[in-house]
């Protein structure tokens, strides 16, 4: 049965619903369509593919350039899922208007069917200003790993009573700059659960605990593919890369060897006359 497809109303009715919202960031065609496949309610194409898939240490190197390749390539795949593209680092800092420039980028060049930026109240007139254009715009607060330079690393938001009424503020002003959605990322599950209880709108946790609307992930996080730093938050549903890399070492076996390809294997004048792809 082919699924509908997951709009922004569909995704802001889940909360009012009680109905758990799943998201998981992808960043090529042949996973966006297994997302989809498995019941992925929002693919986000973020800026961690700098490090997941181009061996960035951070996420700030990441271009527009880059981010557009990904998200087209999402895109193409032409999943049920809504499909958010991550706004990356310097692509909506200078101005509103450079900001409007680059989301209209991602949905007309793209083919997103939103966009998320990172900061609170300090990003809420540029939310405002692409929401004004008719851009969904999903905020992201908390942790928010294109200021790990400010935070001194992976730290987590919050802890203290400044930083959790910062943080909540952060929330009602991007709720009130008419963001969609907000991502709660590495916060304390009690901050969490009171920002989703405050908010009409649904909150996605990532290392924000058990309360929030919905939750993400990264793909090759809970594959087993990421070689790096992975977070406690992160639960590993297969550990693929030994079978990887069995197949791999397999082929390499018997190539060195000439186990492959055999004759079976192997084009024959006489009999092949058909297109093999």
């Amino acid at each position: 049965m082919e699924r509908k497809k997951v709009t922004v109303p569909v995704v802001m009715a889940m909360k009012r619903k009680g109905k758990r919202i799943a998201m998981l960031s992808v960043y090529d065609y042949p996973t966006a369509r297994l997302a989809d496949q498995a019941g992925i309610d929002i693919i986000l194409v973020g800026d961690t593919l700098g490090m997941v898939i181009l061996g960035y240490e951070t996420t700030l190197p990441v271009t527009m350039d880059e981010m557009l390749c990904h998200v087209k390539a999402v895109s193409r795949a032409k999943p049920a899922a809504l499909v958010i593209a991550d706004m990356p680092f310097m692509s909506f800092q200078v101005s509103p208007s450079e900001a409007l420039r680059n989301a209209g980028r991602m949905i007309k060049e793209g083919g997103a069917d939103a966009v998320k930026i990172e900061g609170g109240i300090c990003r809420a007139s540029t939310a405002k200003a692409i929401g004004d254009a008719k851009i969904p715009v999903m905020g992201h607060i908390g942790l928010t790993p294109q200021a790990i330079r400010r935070f001194g690393g992976y730290k987590v938001q919050g802890k203290t009573g400044r930083g959790r009424e910062a943080i909540i503020d952060d929330a009602l002003a991007l709720e009130e700059a008419g963001c969609f959605a907000i991502v709660l990322e590495g916060v304390p599950w009690k901050l969490a659960k009171e920002i989703t209880e405050k908010l009409s709108i649904p909150t996605i946790g990532i290392g924000a605990g058990p309360h929030c609307d919905g939750q993400v992930l990264v793909c090759h996080d809970i594959l087993g593919l990421y070689d790096g730093y992975v977070p406690k938050f992160v639960r590993k549903y297969a550990d693929l890369k030994p079978d990887i890399l069995k197949a791999l070492s397999g082929y390499v076996g018997d190539v060195r060897t000439g186990a492959f390809p055999s004759l079976d294997e192997s084009y024959d004048d006489a009999k092949d006359n058909k297109k093999d792809r």
